[in-house]
């Protein structure tokens, strides 16, 4: 059995799932969860446009305020915007898109502005379109890109 590629994971149908959640263990969070499907995650990170950020706690507010749900699930929002920039990169290895036609998942950041360093190609990578794309990276205190700098500044109305 061949395994899925990343497009096709992300397009495999998942329903919207809503569910009520108890606190319990280091889960802190409780109320009416959400969990939009796959494909929600990349029309929205594909609305980003040049210049701008976005982050993964606002899709979170962003999908808890759409579905009048308590919260949206903080794992699976990584995991899907993880699978959208796999499937993106997909598209231009495999299908012959150029960079301009896929889905720019570098624009959206983890909470704090951060990169994310599980985005195909790592930290590197990411510095990189974010630098082509006019933003400044910040370091940590080891000398290594940690965030974008006055991130705030760059974020999208959602």
């Amino acid at each position: 059995m061949a395994r899925k590629t990343a497009r096709e994971m992300l397009n495999s149908k998942t329903e919207l799932m809503i569910k009520d959640v108890e606190p319990r263990g280091n889960w802190k969070m409780h109320g009416k969860m959400v969990i939009p499907p796959a494909p929600e995650y990349e029309e929205l990170m594909k609305k980003v446009p040049k210049g701008k950020l976005i982050t993964q706690e606002e899709i979170r507010d962003y999908f808890s305020k759409k579905y009048k749900a308590d919260f949206c699930c903080p794992m699976v929002t990584g995991i899907f915007v993880g699978l959208v920039a796999k499937a993106a990169e997909e598209d231009m290895e495999e299908r012959g898109k150029k960079i301009d036609e896929i889905t720019p998942y570098w624009r959206t950041l983890k909470a704090g502005g951060e990169l994310n360093p599980k985005y195909p190609g790592g930290t590197e990578a990411h510095v990189a379109k974010l630098k082509a794309e006019g933003h400044e990276i910040e370091l940590s205190r080891t000398g290594k890109p940690k965030r974008v700098k006055d991130y705030e500044n760059s974020l999208i109305k959602i």
